[in-house]
Parts: structure tokens; C-alpha cells; sequence
């Protein structure tokens, strides 16, 4: 239990030790006596022909949104010991104001009333984790426990390691996959909430611009990150700055007041299976990524959300492991013409909204859209999110649309309200990107290879480093896929990307604001620029750990399944 865990310190010679072990056939060999175990264990799975899941009524339960996370006072009500400042970048220089104290768990889960609980891991025993509300200029410090049972109970890998998905973080509280730890330990993450270019480009505290607000953060356990995440490990982590302020009746003329409070909604989708008994079922033999036949919301299989007839804003994830959406809201008999208001892609703002008809996700890719129910609907209406995307493997969408495809989420309106938000035709102002700045040009790689997944013709492995830019550098990174048959949502650690062009092209409109995943289609080439700044410290080593670990990241593609079958490679930021 947590009273009795042992600090985690990355970058140990034991840690080294153990991260070692991930090497794919090593990992392999390990895991296939209980992944074994995990195909006889469930009634789903009696031969290679996987039935479908029960039978569940649609729109029989309603929309959970999960709890905000509350600090704790300080971190002497830490368990498991003291915080140790060397061993966090800029600790000292950004003191953490706000302190967090999460447990991994076990624990029962509904996904609908027609089906039995489901064992799910989750932050805090939930399904998603709870939301993290964080502001820029405010420091924070989550200390993160195992406490997993050893016994993984059909399928998942009890060892976690939890990645703040996509924040400008320092290489020890970026959650990569170096660093995962046992049950019985924990990790302390610092995030010093500086905008990137902290210690470069704007000394202090960071380029506005570069301002992230719609995070997440999931497990990113090596070999392990698909099983672990569909069987829990992930949550939103939102941040604010005086832009995007969360108060719809902020009175700074900076603040856009975007809907908030119960009116900004986060939105988890992911697909899930069950075998005959309802129970949460998961095929680690799918290489190309598993699907599901069950559309969630929330952990909820096709609920319903009550809303006010007035503007709001969803926070739309999926969550993998490798299904595609294309949503688009149907009223009566007929889709809506754009009724989608985007205003973010991936956590960050687009220079200004863009209404939209539809909207093709990846997996680990983020939109932020504004639905006005008072455009679209009189009280009392019923207004469905479909997804319309055919799929019928983890490979990609077919092309076709389906009509009038698969109901996801009802929207049931209610009475009009006072409504003091805005959507401003000016969002946010973006960063320059200055080409004269480039230094290097990188290509990329994705394919398959050898039976499993390979970026430039390698399996991951987690001593090599494919690429080593210079701090305070920009460079160009070009992705390429020559399959025709496989399409990979690329994402980046540590800082954002700009897209230049897709095969040749601009990218489209709701594309040119940053990102951090890219959906990189059959047969496409893709051109992205992006610096390299603040981290690592000059000079900092801390205690026991090598100095050629300090700066260490990684390319993977999203599609979970890919990126555990070793499409992922380590880059470093040279000092």
C-alpha cells in the first residue's frame, strides 16, 4: 500500500536495470505466458471466431463527467516520504504551489446497467481519472503511486509509468516509457506550468503563444501502453492561462470566455469489447489494433447528456487503441450543417474558430468545439452524435461513410438560459515560425517490418537514440508513410509541432494552429517544423543517473497496438 511505497528515482543504475527488460522479444518471451493466460481466461475467446458483445440498450444511462482533482495541503501530507528537489529540473526556480497525491488502483466498474462491473485500472480507482484544473504561473507536484495487484487479472501489465500528454515537460516528469516502476512504488511528476521558451527565447515565464489547455495523461508502460490504457489509465488535465481563463464572465479583456464551468465538457471516447458474460475483454494478439463493438463516452456505453439550451464546450479525446471517429450530429432525419464550432486541435487554440460539418479524430488527437444547442434545437430536442466512419480493423478507416453509421452520444435539451459566453473571431495569437532558424532536416520513416512495427527500418530501443537536437535549435521533421494499406497518428513528446505541408499541400485550415499527434494517411508524406527549447537544464544531473539520460523523448505512432509493437524511437535534446 501506499504507507509502505518506495520512492521510484529514473535513471538508477536498478532502474536501468529494469527498463532493459522492454526490449521487444524480451518483452515478448515475458509476456506471452500471460497473455496466454488471458485468451483462455475469458468466455469471449473460446476460438479464433470472437463473438460479439451482449446485446446494451442505447441511451439508457446518462454522461458521467469526472470529478476535478483536489490537492492535497502540502508535501508533507505526502505518503512514502520526502519529495527530493535534485531530482526535478528548475524545482528550485519553480517551487510547485499546488500539490497532488493520486493512487493507480484496481477497482469495479459499470459500463452499462444491462452488463455486470468490469475490473478497469484506474487514477484513483476511476474510470477516467479525475480532471486536473492547472494554471499556468502555479507549479505543480503529483506524486503518483502503484498500487496495482500483482496479478493482472486477464490482461494489462501491473507496472505504470503515467505521461502528461503533450506538456512542455522536463525529461524525468514526462512519463516516457524509460521510467516505469513496480507496485509498492511511486514517482513524483513536477510540472514548473512555464509556457515553452521559459529559459531561451522568454525568460521568465515562457511565450504566451505556446499556451497548452486541453492535456491528458495516460500510462505509457512499454509493450503494455494499449492493454493498460483501455483497462483504465487515463484522465484529462486541463490548463488555464488569462486567455483561455475557464470563467465564461471574465472581466479581463484578455479572456475570450469560452463556455466553462458545467458548460465545458470533457469528452473520453474510446471502444470497448466484452465477452459473454459482459465482462471488459481485450485481444493482445490483434497486431494491427483491436476494436471494439461498443462506443463509450466516459466509461459509459451510448449515454445521453441533459444540456441547456445555450453554448458549450466539449473536449473531445479519443482514447484509442486504434479505432478512427468521424462525428457528425443528426437531428430528426437529417445530419446538421455545421454545427461544429472548432476552436482548439490538440490543447491548443487555433488562431480563430472554424465551423465544420464533421470531425475525423485519431486516436490521442484532441478537438475542442463549441456546440450552440440555442442555433440548433428548441427545448426538448433530441440531437445525436454519430460516427459514420467505417472500420473493420485496427489498420484505418475504409474511406466509406456509413449512413446513418453508429449513434454515440444523445444530446436531450432542455429549457434556454442567460448565456454570458463568447466564441471571439480571434482566439489566439500563434508563434512564428522562422524557417532561417532550421538547422537540420529529419525523415521518418513509418512502416512495417520483420512482423512488427518500425520507424527507418528499427524496432524501439530504448539505448539507441535515432535523432539528438541541439537545445534552442529548430529543425524540420518529415513523416512519411510508403504503406497504402495503414494509416499511424504520429505523436511528438516535449513541444509542439506546426504542419508545413501534406504532400506537397497547406494543410487544411483546422490544421495550422500547433500540434502534437498528425494523422499520417496511406502513402502520404508530411512536412513539420519545431524547436527545441529549455530542456535539459544546463548542467543538471541529478544524483545517481547518467548524463547522457537527461534530455530523453520519444516518436511513436498512437495507434496503441503500433506503438507496443515497437513503432516508437528515443530522440534527445543535446545540451
Amino acid at each position: 500500500m501506499a504507507t509502505t511505497s518506495t520512492e521510484h528515482q529514473a535513471g538508477t543504475p536498478a532502474a536501468d536495470s529494469s527498463r532493459r527488460a522492454f526490449f521487444l522479444k524480451t518483452a515478448l518471451a515475458a509476456a506471452a505466458p500471460m497473455l496466454l493466460t488471458a485468451r483462455k481466461s475469458s468466455a469471449r475467446d473460446d476460438s479464433l471466431d470472437i463473438p460479439a458483445s451482449p446485446p446494451t440498450t442505447p441511451f439508457a444511462d446518462e454522461l458521467p463527467v469526472p470529478p476535478v482533482k483536489t490537492p492535497v495541503g502540502s508535501p508533507a501530507d505526502y505518503q512514502g516520504g520526502a519529495v527530493n528537489p535534485a531530482a526535478h529540473q528548475y524545482y528550485n526556480l519553480s517551487p510547485p504551489k499546488k500539490f497532488y497525491e493520486t493512487f493507480v488502483r484496481a477497482a469495479e466498474h459499470r459500463f452499462h446497467r444491462d452488463l455486470p462491473p468490469s475490473t478497469i485500472w484506474g487514477h484513483d480507482g476511476i474510470y477516467p481519472g479525475p480532471i486536473f484544473h492547472a494554471r499556468y504561473g502555479e507549479p505543480v507536484l503529483n506524486r503518483i503511486h502503484n498500487e496495482l495487484p500483482l496479478d493482472a487479472s486477464t490482461f494489462g501489465m501491473p507496472q505504470i509509468i503515467t505521461h502528461l500528454h503533450n506538456f512542455h515537460s522536463a525529461a524525468e516528469s514526462d512519463g516516457g516509457p524509460f521510467d516505469f516502476y513496480d507496485t509498492g512504488q511511486h514517482l513524483d511528476h513536477h510540472y514548473n506550468m512555464a509556457y515553452a521558451g521559459f529559459d531561451s527565447s522568454h525568460p521568465g515565464l515562457g511565450d504566451p503563444r505556446e499556451a497548452l489547455n486541453t492535456l491528458f495523461y495516460h500510462d505509457h508502460r512499454p509493450d503494455f501502453t494499449a492493454p493498460n490504457v483501455y483497462k483504465g489509465l487515463v484522465g484529462f488535465f486541463l490548463a488555464f492561462d488569462p486567455v483561455d481563463s475557464g470563467d465564461e464572465t471574465d472581466a479581463n479583456p484578455q479572456a475570450l470566455r469560452l463556455p466553462s464551468g458545467e458548460f465545458d465538457v470533457p469528452l473520453l471516447f474510446a471502444d470497448k469489447a466484452f465477452d459473454r458474460d459482459g465482462r471488459l475483454f481485450f485481444d493482445p494478439f490483434d497486431f494491427d489494433g483491436f476494436l471494439g463493438d461498443k462506443d463509450t463516452v466516459n466509461g459509459v456505453i451510448q449515454p445521453f447528456f441533459r444540456v441547456k439550451r445555450r453554448k458549450y464546450r466539449f473536449r473531445m479525446l479519443v482514447g484509442g487503441p486504434a479505432r478512427f471517429y468521424d462525428f457528425y450530429l443528426r437531428k430528426g432525419g437529417a445530419f446538421l450543417k455545421q454545427p461544429f464550432i472548432q476552436i482548439a486541435n490538440d490543447g491548443n487554440l487555433l488562431p480563430a474558430p472554424v465551423r465544420r460539418n464533421n470531425l475525423l479524430i485519431s486516436v490521442a488527437e484532441r478537438f475542442d468545439v463549441v456546440i450552440d444547442f440555442s442555433e440548433i434545437a428548441q427545448p426538448g430536442d433530441e440531437i445525436v452524435l454519430y460516427n459514420r466512419a467505417e472500420q473493420t480493423d485496427g489498420r484505418q478507416p475504409s474511406g466509406k461513410l456509413l449512413n446513418p453509421g453508429n449513434p454515440v452520444l444523445k444530446f436531450i435539451v432542455g429549457e434556454t438560459v442567460p448565456d454570458p459566453s463568447q466564441v471571439p473571431d480571434i482566439l489566439r495569437e500563434q508563434p512564428v515560425v522562422d524557417l532561417n532558424a532550421v538547422v537540420r532536416t529529419r525523415l521518418f520513416r513509418f512502416e512495417r517490418g520483420n512482423g512488427a512495427w518500425q520507424i527507418n527500418g528499427k524496432f524501439f530501443d530504448p539505448d539507441v537514440s535515432l535523432a539528438r537536437p541541439r537545445r534552442n535549435t529548430a529543425e524540420i521533421w518529415i513523416f512519411e508513410n510508403k504503406s497504402g494499406g495503414w494509416s499511424h497518428p504520429i505523436h511528438v513528446h516535449m513541444e509542439e509541432f506546426f504542419i508545413l505541408s501534406r504532400n506537397g499541400r497547406p494543410p487544411p485550415v483546422y490544421e495550422r494552429g500547433r500540434k502534437d499527434v498528425v494523422r499520417l494517411g496511406p502513402n502520404e508524406t508530411i512536412k513539420t517544423f519545431r524547436y527545441f527549447r529549455d530542456f535539459p537544464q544546463p548542467g543538471f544531473v541529478p544524483p545517481g543517473v547518467s548524463p547522457f539520460t537527461v534530455g530523453r523523448y520519444v516518436i511513436h505512432c498512437h495507434n496503441m497496438t503500433h506503438e507496443d509493437h515497437a513503432m516508437m524511437a528515443r530522440w534527445d535534446v543535446a545540451p
